[in-house]
């Protein structure tokens, strides 16, 4: 039986208008999500909900494990009587772009005085509640309470220059961190019991409304992070624990001199010696969190760019090989079917498609790649297979109406018209890329929310290896028209993609009629 076709729309938390100045899983998210209903989308598509260091970058993740408390939505720990109204009356910042350094100044206090109050009078029915969600995250729970904790402690220092009983993991010193911090360190704790509560909420929301949530694996977790500190024997480092090696992409598209991301690398041999155990657990707090997975740098799993820490730029750096079909043939023997979509964009080789193809996931195409050059082909749809998902753009792109005003060059432009159809208004440019990717054999394909929205350059969310400015966008609170949603929904009713099963050929006189297939198909789906 073929896949179903669907169709979704990226949008990260942080970019809803929510009251704080960053979003969050209050009733904007809720409202989203009535928009894709009514849109007939059926994906919600998110970036990594880990809590972010520097830069607020999604992928600087400060726990590959945890949430960004910043999602809690304050509304919500009011509804459940964990912090009175009147705390939160008049809340500034739903308009405008992401300010995190204010969003975590106002919030924060809010939301530990109600994660206070929950430990003073919460009843039986929540306690367990807690303590069941304490007990199944037990990996990796209590590390990152203290690592937080200790990171505010000394100053929101990366770990490495906290004192070397802190940084080391003196056992006496963690010893009497436990004993002596117990009630602040239960704080954080139910500091991410609210997000797990409030997005396994939302998460039904979306169920009933038929929308599955598609999150995001960055390959590579931050030095500066809860992942290192607690476990430094799996990653390269040296005696004094600082980075040997570090991750990056060679010169491309988007930088000359490569990427330096710098994130520390993996003792790969080491975790396959452990049955992968690290990744396992990761994995499985992963699926906690989501139905699907994008999985960042998905190349990466295959062979991997290592640069000497000591290197300003990623230009001098080497390819190495990583373990990744046993690493996938590990997560398959633990989880089954592998709900994973590799990003395989940049430089792919043989050996990288071959890994995706071996375990059956499906690709990445972006449509705005497609028109360059002949060599850019493989990403217009008639080179399409049923098994990928196709982008307008993503993230890491500009907007469509960006791209086609501000950087697409004549020669794209030109292609433009003779593979879609003539452009004479910048706005026809997006709807005839969304069509254009609905309409294509890939069984699954995703917009950004600001191509839906028709915005420009203005909205773009992320511009690689750019050191400022990114991750900030937000809708504006009335910018969800119905007649977006409307236009999409026809789109998707003509492209198969609204969950709407037609009846098999030959089926007809003496088959079921349309209302039996109605009511097999709505009794049938997830």
């Amino acid at each position: 039986m073929a896949a179903e076709r669907i169709s979704g729309v990226l949008l990260h938390v942080t970019s809803l208008p929510s009251y704080g100045g960053v979003g969050d899983f209050g009733p904007a998210a809720y409202n989203f999500v009535d928009f894709l209903a009514a849109a007939k989308q059926r994906m919600w598509q998110v970036l990594p909900l880990s809590p972010t260091g520097y830069g607020s970058s999604p992928y600087s993740a400060l726990s590959a494990f945890a949430g960004n408390p910043l999602f809690i939505s304050l509304e919500r720990l009011a509804e459940a009587g964990w912090i009175g109204w009147d705390r939160i009356q008049g809340l500034p910042g739903a308009e405008g772009p992401c300010d995190f350094g204010a969003a975590f100044d106002l919030k924060h206090p809010l939301i530990e005085e109600a994660a206070a109050n929950f430990l003073d009078r919460a009843g039986d029915e929540d306690r367990a509640r807690f303590q069941h969600f304490a007990q199944d995250n037990t990996s990796w729970l209590t590390d990152y309470a203290m690592f937080n904790l200790l990171r505010r402690r000394f100053g929101y220092a990366s770990w490495n220059e906290w004192p070397s009983e802190y940084a080391l993991r003196i056992p006496e010193a963690m010893t009497a961190l436990l004993t002596d911090s117990g009630r602040d360190l239960a704080i954080e704790q139910v500091v991410q019991f609210f997000f797990n509560e409030q997005w396994v909420a939302l998460r039904a929301y979306c169920a009933e409304r038929k929308i599955s949530i598609l999150g995001d694996v960055a390959i590579f977790v931050s030095y500066d992070s809860a992942d290192v500190w607690t476990h430094p024997e799996i990653f390269e480092l040296d005696d004094q624990r600082k980075p040997i090696r570090v991750s990056g992409v060679p010169p491309d598209y988007f930088s000359k001199t490569g990427q330096r991301w710098g994130n520390p690398l993996y003792k790969w041999k080491l975790l396959e010696e452990h049955g992968f155990d690290w990744w396992v657990a990761r994995i499985r707090r992963a699926l906690a969190l989501y139905d699907n997975v994008r999985l960042d740098h998905f190349r990466g799993f295959e062979a991997y760019w290592s640069v000497a820490a000591e290197e300003e730029t990623a230009i001098n750096g080497q390819w190495v090989k990583a373990p990744g079909r046993p690493l996938f043939q590990r997560l398959k023997e633990i989880f089954g079917e592998l709900p994973f979509i590799a990003e395989d964009l940049g430089l792919i080789t043989p050996e990288v498609d071959e890994l995706r193809e071996y375990f059956g996931l499906p690709g990445m195409r972006i449509l705005q790649f497609g028109f360059a050059d002949r060599g850019g082909h493989l990403y217009l749809p008639h080179r399409y297979v049923p098994n990928t998902v196709v982008y307008t753009g993503t993230h890491d792109n500009n907007t469509t109406l960006g791209w086609w005003r501000d950087d697409a060059s004549p020669v794209e432009r030109e292609n433009v018209q003779v593979y879609l159809h003539r452009i004479d208004h910048d706005g026809d440019i997006v709807w005839a890329m969304i069509k254009a990717a609905a309409g294509s054999v890939a069984t699954t394909c995703i917009f950004p929310l600001q191509d839906v929205l028709h915005l420009g350059s203005e909205a773009r969310m992320n511009v690689p290896a750019a050191p400022n400015g990114n991750w900030t966008w937000r809708y504006a609170p009335n910018a969800l028209h119905p007649d977006f949603a409307t236009q999409l929904a026809a789109i998707m009713e003509m492209t198969d993609r609204d969950g709407y099963q037609k009846p098999l050929e030959g089926e007809g006189a003496g088959g079921p009629t349309d209302e039996a297939h109605l009511r097999v198909d709505e009794g049938s789906q997830s």
